[in-house]
């Protein structure tokens, strides 16, 4: 494919940057609080010229292309669950199960440990669970409570949460991204975890001291109320049984039936803080009205991203980046701007992998790489980007679930961050030695 025609193909994707970042500085200026600027509009905006640009084929069989990827099957799995957690976040904190949890986190921990702790609690759920979807959904409601309730900065209480819940997307057994990368590379998940160990555990401490350092300051409501421990149910039932391994959609469900059962339980009581049948319905459709936008933004995501790839944009990334591997290191890196690229392109780690996983092995076994270094830098370099990317599913749910802008996250996600800068010194260090 020609440079002209590759980089028309992902000229969608440069319009949309250029507007998210016009956006966010616009946003940002003082002078112009009065307005707010969805990102809504940017997705439209590249979106309808995503389709304008696609040569060669009727309006109505861009418009086909587009919807399809807009509909996708992996797309529409998320954007139900994205309906599921807004029933369930709604329901719950209108039956005061938000306060409730935050209540008991600060009756346990002193205000000092508070961020630490939070990251320690979504990286252990996520190894637990393999999923940074689930973490997000468990403990995002409970981080923005809390920074609510300590008057801290919500956007990075979000933030710990989401960095946190790539601590196991990256490293669990039963995650996804592990088991394409392994797959793909045709490697022991032992292996792969004791190399990728080696490369982020160092990362997640520097954070985690970071985060002790910055808690430091931060001060616990001088008044707590007493905790409502039949309140905090729902959310250990979703912790509990997300961990046992049931499928987040299930989970979801189930907690919100039991928000429901708590709160219209609590109102045949006549306890405060509760609500009767219909109360409940509203909650629950408050709820999912709140991610509509969200949703609307992953949709034009999906076509957009659709569109790219069946204009070879995919194609082309990779056409141009392996055209100049010479050495192992370049290989290595390589393989770490392949899987970064394509995740950019597609906004899903696990299938950025799979996209790019053959052509790695091809590239790592050409220039002797060894497959468990290769397998480490896909699911490192895939996790680091799908953490930073403001249209990924992970942040857009994220944002919902806190009422943010993903942009208000953005520039606290230190963790995604601090793991992509130790898996490029890996390679540029050749680090670890034993596998590189």
């Amino acid at each position: 494919m020609s440079n002209k025609k590759g980089l028309l193909a992902l000229s969608p994707l440069f319009l949309l940057i250029v507007l998210i970042v016009a956006f966010t500085v616009y946003s940002v200026d003082s002078s112009h609080q009065d307005t707010s600027l969805s990102l809504t509009v940017a997705f439209m905006i590249s979106s309808i010229y995503a389709v304008a640009i696609s040569g060669g084929m009727p309006v109505r069989k861009r418009v086909d292309t587009y919807s399809k990827g807009a509909g996708a099957n992996n797309l529409m799995l998320m954007l139900w669950i994205y309906v599921l957690a807004g029933s369930f976040a709604a329901s719950a904190k209108a039956m005061g199960a938000v306060d409730a949890t935050v209540n008991l986190a600060l009756s346990i921990l002193p205000a000092s440990m508070i961020l630490p702790g939070l990251f320690l609690a979504a990286c252990f759920i996520s190894v637990s669970i393999g999923t940074s979807v689930g973490t997000v959904v468990a403990l995002v409601p409970i981080a923005a409570g809390l920074a609510h309730s300590m008057d801290a900065n919500v956007g990075m209480m979000t933030a710990i949460i989401v960095g946190g819940a790539y601590f196991g997307d990256n490293l669990s057994f039963i995650s996804d991204t592990t088991v394409v990368a392994t797959q793909t590379q045709n490697c022991k998940m032992s292996d792969k975890f004791k190399v990728n160990s080696m490369i982020v555990v160092p990362a997640a401490v520097l954070v985690l001291i970071a985060y002790s350092v910055m808690g430091v300051g931060l001060q616990a409501p001088t008044h707590i109320n007493e905790v409502e421990y039949m309140k905090v149910l729902p959310y250990l039932t979703v912790l509990v049984t997300a961990i046992a391994g049931m499928n987040v959609m299930a989970v979801l469900t189930l907690g919100t039936l039991l928000c429901g059962a708590i709160g219209i339980g609590s109102h045949l009581l006549g306890a405060s803080g509760s609500y009767d049948l219909f109360g409940w319905f509203s909650a629950m459709g408050n709820g999912i009205i709140g991610m509509g936008e969200l949703i609307i933004i992953a949709m034009m995501a999906g076509g957009m991203l659709e569109i790219i790839r069946e204009n070879g944009g995919i194609d082309f990334i990779i056409n141009k980046i392996t055209a100049h591997v010479n050495s192992k290191r370049g290989a290595e890196l390589s393989i770490a701007a392949l899987v970064s690229m394509v995740n950019i392109c597609t906004a899903n780690n696990t299938v950025a992998i799979l996209t790019v996983g053959n052509i790695s092995k091809k590239i790592g076994d050409r220039f002797g790489v060894d497959n468990r270094k290769a397998a480490s830098i896909l699911d490192t370099f895939s996790c680091m980007v799908q953490g930073l990317i403001p249209y990924g599913v992970q942040m857009l749910l994220a944002a919902g679930l806190a009422n943010l802008s993903p942009m208000d996250i953005l520039p606290y996600l230190y963790y995604p961050l601090a793991i992509g800068v130790a898996a490029l010194l890996a390679i540029l260090l050749r680090y670890p030695k034993r596998y590189s």
